[in-house]
């Protein structure tokens, strides 16, 4: 069977292949390495590959006729052209394997980063005795070692990285060894595992979804037992707190054991004290600051897929000793609301509400946040509903109690009732009233008054507020500072799906529906175009995610080192709009 024949068994998959795609094995399908960063990105010319190691290498895939891509996966692509088929996916974290058709070429070069002093770069090439060649590029005393070895007939290849050039040499000749066809089904076997969509265009979202999803996912390694998942393999390479809870979302509709290890490497990152860290690396090392308190949730929704009471039973005493340390150490007036800490970084006043450059922090003032408190009064019921669970009844009308306190305090304290709408609260008593996406968060809570969620569903609707082409955006449209710049304007999958489940607990069923829809038909037209999954969007649907700013204005030529742009294939982007587009389909029976 050859490569163009395998490629037909498998309908509506991913199809573009998109600068700045993720292009890496997968901790799903085995071992991964953080440390190496060996990981690719899709290139700007060709079928390009740019590995991401401390010296960067470009894999140069170039044929006449670009042809037809048929899958683009971040492990896989298979492009049939007029003088056969180039093909290409990893057999290993550590080594891809190709095909080239009869006028393809492939080579391997370092990418001139603008680094003054690069002496210890070596490069050299020779002809083998049976006819191949073989390249290998050094970084001399890192143990960064890629082999690119060419076949005698000129026509299969395989890349592999090691840490001395014999390693990455005897890597790259066994992979010359390995049936390519087979390799490519254990890639794609995943996807035969995903519920059927009939839209073949939503098909083919979703399988891209799934294909950042699984590039997002590494194995145990270090500090962490299990497996992961990080924002993006580049630039971010972590592991980060609330984003691990919406990539577990999804991931509990096709693995949810995964979900689980998703969840408990985060867990297993809780301090002695109680606080668990927005950021942790495998190597153990951990970030000062927590972020947005959702983990009961994620556990919660983990065990409606696996119904194993071990795991709740696990993860409670963690959960509560981390709320304790939020309502001790960001509680600072003691007046039952929460507040983010704040950075000296104009840039970045807030890494720790998720919303880095959000107008709200602005003045660099602390605040009792209406998102901070939303968010752990409703995830204190996530927890008193794991406590009922385990048959604790005691603990579960503890946190019950102590979710009710807070929700009191918010709807009595942050609420506008002039401007229907809740704000921020500063120090000294006063209402921010800067509009951002955050005073929607109260729909999370369950004892919203239903005048009050119409009065949101007004802001909601306003175009002179909130009601844009594109909803929702992360700073109304009212406020002077708005604009394209990451939490200023633009909309963000995250905060879309965190209102659609608000708007859905308050009964507002064809609210939510509505907004899912236009989420994923915006996701969706963009990918399009672009081949990628983006961190976030334009709220007035004109200006490309390529153009909008990211703590300012975005580079000409793409290039992470240099700044970091508006993130591609960005993994809860792809996950979150995985379940909306799993819920969106009708309900069998």
């Amino acid at each position: 069977m050859g490569p163009a024949s395998l490629a037909s068994d498998w309908t509506n998959m991913p199809d573009i292949w998109g600068e700045g795609a993720l292009f890496a094995f997968s901790g799903l399908d085995g071992e991964t390495d953080t440390r190496s960063q060996f990981v690719a990105t899709v290139g700007s010319a060709g079928y390009d590959l740019l590995f991401h190691t401390p010296e960067r290498r470009l894999l140069k895939l170039r044929t006449a006729d670009f042809g037809k891509v048929r899958i683009a996966t971040g492990d896989v692509l298979i492009s049939e052209t007029d003088r056969g088929e180039i093909m290409m996916m990893y057999a290993a974290w550590h080594t891809l394997i190709g095909h080239l058709p009869g006028d393809g070429d492939v080579t391997l070069a370092f990418v001139d980063d603008g680094l003054e002093n690069r002496n210890g770069l070596t490069m050299r090439t020779e002809i083998l005795s049976d006819g191949g060649q073989l390249t290998i590029t050094e970084d001399v005393g890192k143990g960064d070692v890629i082999a690119l070895l060419l076949a005698a007939d000129e026509r299969s290849w395989a890349l592999a990285f090691g840490t001395n050039a014999a390693e990455a040499t005897d890597r790259a000749v066994d992979a010359l060894l390995l049936d390519r066809h087979q390799v490519m089904k254990e890639r794609l076997n995943l996807y035969a595992q995903l519920p059927v969509v009939r839209n073949p265009a939503r098909a083919r979202l979703l399988k891209k979804c799934l294909s950042v999803m699984k590039v997002n996912t590494l194995s145990a390694e270090a500090s962490i037992g299990q497996m992961w998942s990080t924002p993006d393999r580049v630039p971010h390479r972590a592991m980060w707190l609330w984003d691990s809870v919406f990539h577990s979302f999804a991931m509990n509709r096709i693995h949810a054991d995964t979900s689980w290890m998703f969840l408990k490497s985060v867990l297993e990152t809780q301090l002695e004290d109680g606080m668990i860290p927005h950021m942790s690396r495998a190597d153990g090392t951990v970030s000062s600051i927590t972020q947005p308190p959702i983990l009961a949730w994620g556990v919660w929704e983990n065990f409606r897929f696996t119904k194993r009471w071990t795991d709740l039973s696990y993860a409670l005493p963690r959960l509560e000793l981390y709320m304790a340390w939020i309502l001790t150490h960001r509680d600072n007036n003691q007046n039952g609301l929460l507040e983010w800490m704040i950075e000296g970084n104009p840039l970045c006043r807030s890494g720790e509400s998720g919303m880095d450059n959000s107008p709200r922090f602005d003045e660099a003032a602390q605040l009792d946040a209406v998102d901070f408190s939303s968010y752990a009064a409703a995830d204190m019921t996530y927890m008193s509903r794991i406590a009922e669970e385990l048959g604790d009844h005691e603990r579960s009308l503890l946190w019950s109690r102590r979710s009710a306190a807070m929700s009191a305090s918010i709807h009595s304290k942050l609420w506008h009732e002039e401007d229907g709408f809740y704000y921020d609260l500063a120090m000294n008593g006063s209402m921010s009233k800067v509009k951002a996406v955050s005073g929607f968060m109260p729909m999370l809570l369950g004892d919203l008054q239903e005048t009050r969620t119409e009065r949101l569903l007004t802001m909601l609707h306003d175009p002179q507020h909130f009601g844009t082409p594109l909803p929702i955006p992360s700073t109304a449209v009212s406020e002077p500072t708005y604009s394209t710049d990451m939490w200023r304007g633009p909309v963000w999958i995250s905060t879309n799906y965190l209102i659609i489940t608000g708007l859905r607990k308050q009964g507002k069923e064809q609210e939510a529906n509505k907004l899912a829809e236009r989420t994923i038909d915006a996701v969706q037209s963009w990918y399009e175009r672009h081949g990628v999954i983006f961190e976030y969007f334009d709220a007035e649907a004109k200006t490309s995610p390529l153009a909008c700013s990211r703590k300012g204005p975005p580079l000409q030529q793409y290039d992470i080192r240099r700044k970091i742009d508006v993130i591609r294939d960005f993994h809860w982007s792809a996950a979150l709009t995985a379940c909306l587009l799993l819920d969106s389909q009708p309900k069998s029976g």
